[in-house]
């Protein structure tokens, strides 16, 4: 099959494309990026060899943005199934972006499902987020909870389920969203403003874990790699997701923000947390996964795991 990641330059890209090149069932990647967040950095070791038939490329990079059709028509030709990563981030800064947010998150994934429908693609795996949860009171959180976003991000990523499942219906192409944890870990486009591998940086240079509020505050947490195995998951055996939506993460991946600042400060070494008062410390949601486990997926890393990691290839390099 071919396969079309939008978004395929950015921190999660760059641990899925090259999963979804060295698979068996996929002949080709097109990545579709416009590079104003993510890096071609993303695509090393992905490439073929100069030598190698340009007709059929394992990967294909095309420079575009979700929000202009035609961008995302012209890469689209061809594909059989999409995953579509491609999104303005950084919920707390979207506040202050929300016309760009909207035309992204929500306008640019009504391109991409447009042209999915007028070629004919199989299935669609769009990239939510546990974000759309917003200050959930409840500890079991599962996927018939009703979203209560906070931030723009987390309202265009609701809204733009809602668009993946009407899309769905009307082009009977399969479809599921993911409800993805916060992200943490190493990859090549590895981001530094996400809670735990900013902890981690914090700690590596001696500075102190700045936690807003009490720290009590919920939230999931999954690998990177995790992450991407679980949209490659999706993609191959589409079967398997037959849900509208599914939460992705564990059950011991729940954390709250405190108990996170205490990890890494026993996994990377001795700093000081200080806690500023805040009356809006950000979401909080403790999820359940009990749907992601009748997909037969599950995560194989360990928050500890993973900090332990991201630390070691700072100290030993990246490929360490």
């Amino acid at each position: 099959m071919d396969v079309l990641v939008t978004g395929g330059c950015g921190y999660i890209g760059s641990a899925l494309v090259p999963r979804l090149r060295e698979a068996d069932a996929v002949d080709r990647v097109v990545v579709l990026d416009s590079l104003s967040s993510g890096s071609p950095r993303a695509l090393l070791g992905t490439l073929d060899p100069i030598d190698a038939d340009p007709a059929t490329p394992g990967v294909d990079f095309r420079r575009g943005d979700v929000r202009e059709y035609g961008d995302v028509e012209s890469a689209m030709r061809g594909v059989d199934r999409v995953i579509h990563l491609a999104a303005i981030t950084g919920a707390s800064s979207t506040h202050d972006r929300r016309e760009e947010t909207v035309a992204v998150n929500r306008d640019g994934t009504e391109n991409v499902l447009t042209a999915a429908g007028k070629f004919g693609v199989e299935s669609v795996v769009f990239a939510s987020s546990c974000n759309v949860y917003g200050r959930a009171t409840s500890t079991d959180i599962d996927e018939t909870t009703e979203p209560d976003p906070i931030n723009p991000y987390a309202e265009t990523k609701a809204e733009a389920e809602s668009l993946v499942a009407s899309a769905c219906e009307e082009y009977g192409m399969d479809g599921t969203s993911l409800r993805m944890s916060t992200n943490y870990g190493y990859a090549r486009g590895v981001r530094f403003n996400l809670v735990v591998n900013h902890f981690v940086v914090r700690a590596l240079t001696g500075h102190p874990l700045t936690v807003y509020g009490d720290g009590s505050n919920w939230r999931p947490f999954v690998h990177v790699s995790d992450a991407a195995r679980a949209y490659a998951h999706a993609t191959l055996y589409p079967e398997a997701w037959s849900a509208p939506v599914y939460n992705v993460g564990s059950d011991a991946g729940n954390f709250r923000i405190a108990d996170v600042a205490e990890v890494v400060r026993e996994e990377v070494g001795p700093v000081d947390v200080t806690y500023l008062e805040d009356k809006h410390p950000g979401p909080s949601y403790h999820v359940d996964f009990d749907r992601l486990a009748e997909t037969g997926f599950e995560t194989e890393w360990t928050l500890r795991e993973g900090v332990r990691d991201l630390a070691d290839r700072f100290v030993e390099g990246a490929d360490a």
